[in-house]
């Protein structure tokens, strides 16, 4: 039964990567805010990596990374790589020095989502166009700031998911 659980839990996991991939994607279906839409995938991956081990959410940030470099226009694997070591290391956080709620999935989505999106701009614009300074703070930071305002909205689904389905593993 445990086996089974698991399976239905990541099976909602990947449907939901899926659909806030599409309305992550929908033009117009998100306002832009200052130019700029959120990336729905990247607080997902963070809540996700928190509540499962190493592995599985090392596997949902490649997922949800490839999601993103599909979506983003960029090289295939950039952030899927990113994502990967990322989630790893929250998984990892989370299952031995930290008690996992809504203050400690804020801070950890506060330094996750900015190194992802820091890492867009270094790899993906400072060494390619001019005038880094203006892209960072007129378009990646807003990104960054609008990201992180659905990580509250996920953290409370995923933790809904995860305790609802291993409710029935006792």
């Amino acid at each position: 039964m445990r086996d089974f659980n698991r399976v239905i839990r990541y099976l909602a996991y990947t449907l939901e990567l899926l659909v806030l991939f599409m309305l992550q994607e929908t033009p117009g279906l998100l306002p832009p805010i200052y130019g700029v839409r959120p990336v729905l995938l990247l607080p997902a991956v963070v809540a996700i990596a928190l509540f499962e081990e190493e592995v599985p959410a090392m596997a949902f940030g490649i997922l949800g990374g490839l999601f993103c470099d599909f979506g983003l226009g960029c090289g295939l694997g950039f952030h899927g790589a990113v994502l990967a070591i990322l989630c790893f290391l929250i998984s990892l956080q989370s299952r031995s020095i930290m008690q996992v709620n809504l203050a400690t999935a804020l801070l950890t989505g506060l330094w996750a989502i900015g190194l992802t999106i820091c890492a867009q701009w270094f790899f993906l614009y400072y060494f390619k166009y001019s005038l880094p300074q203006y892209a960072f703070t007129h378009h990646y930071l807003p990104k960054f700031f609008y990201t992180l305002l659905f990580l509250p909205l996920l953290y409370y689904l995923n933790r809904g998911l995860y305790q609802a389905v291993r409710a029935q593993d006792r």
